[in-house]
């Protein structure tokens, strides 16, 4: 009976080594060798930064690139000139480019399981550049996490919140995550609740909601702002304010904070109360002690 037995990795990485070794020894390389492929691997890295930010802005200018996108092909360029540094400064040193490419599959096959999350962060950063569901400068709330998308790379998003801090959220973890972006559509709804006491003449609270709202500043008027009856409370009668601002989170608090300001205002000199929560208790029977 014959028995096939395949090598494992580290037997198949050993070997590819050997060989690298070997035909490196039979080159019979001097320091000056080494130190030209060192200088073609360190070249091939400057170079691809260089041809990076050129490729970046070249495609931002001419072709009115999305930013996001544009640095992505430019550093996947930045990539395939590293690679073919490395690979002239293998040339250089002797080494068959065929054996250093196995011998890198089979340590990169190794690495991969090791790097897992590295990977996967890596894959799902290029997805969020393709597909673009925000892009720099978008206002977007990812998670807990709201704020200006500063920065898109391969590996993280950073966003600026409106307290100044920065946050890095792994790619993996935006792109599994329900991603709200606040100025993709260039204005954005808020709704206020406002109560009016019982006894109010409802069509005319309605109106002077209305007017009151319009006349706030950072308020659009168009789509004009609405004021539905929503409830009959416990101690009011409820109204839903809902207006169309600018998109960004400044906006949203600025327009919010100027129609409760007229709200309040406009209520007020129409002698419209703004109820609180009321209770009214009895007692039954005879309390004296």
């Amino acid at each position: 009976m014959i028995i096939l037995r395949l090598p494992t990795d580290d037997e198949s990485t050993d070997s590819a080594t050997e060989q690298i070794a070997s035909a490196v020894s039979d080159a019979e390389l001097g320091p000056w060798d080494f130190a030209i492929a060192a200088g073609i691997f360190i070249g091939g890295i400057v170079l691809a930064y260089v041809i990076k930010t050129l490729v970046a802005r070249s495609l931002q200018r001419r072709n009115r690139m999305d930013p996001a996108l544009a640095a992505l092909i430019a550093r996947l360029v930045s990539y395939v000139v590293m690679i073919v540094g490395f690979i002239y400064a293998l040339q250089r040193l002797g080494i068959p480019i065929g054996l250093a490419v196995g011998g890198l599959g089979i340590a990169g096959i190794a690495l991969a399981f090791a790097l897992q999350d590295i990977l996967e962060n890596f894959i799902a950063g290029v997805l969020l550049q393709i597909q673009r569901p925000f892009t720099y400068g978008d206002q977007i709330l990812v998670n807990d996490h709201e704020g200006t998308v500063q920065m898109i790379d391969t590996r993280m998003t950073t966003i600026l919140t409106p307290a100044g801090e920065l946050v890095k959220i792994p790619s993996a973890t935006v792109i599994k995550s329900d991603i709200t972006n606040y100025t993709q559509r260039g204005s954005r709804r808020t709704t206020l609740p406002v109560g009016v006491a019982y006894g109010t003449d409802l069509k005319k609270a309605q109106r002077i909601l209305l007017e009151a709202t319009a006349r706030a500043t950072g308020v659009l008027t168009s789509p004009a702002p609405e004021a539905y009856l929503e409830a009959f409370g416990d101690s009011s009668i409820d109204f839903a304010v809902r207006f169309w601002h600018k998109p960004s989170i400044a906006d949203f608090w600025a327009a919010r904070s100027e129609v409760a300001f007229e709200v309040e205002a406009a209520l007020a000199e129409a002698g419209i109360t703004i109820p609180f929560p009321q209770r009214t208790m009895w007692w039954a029977g005879d309390t004296d002690a």
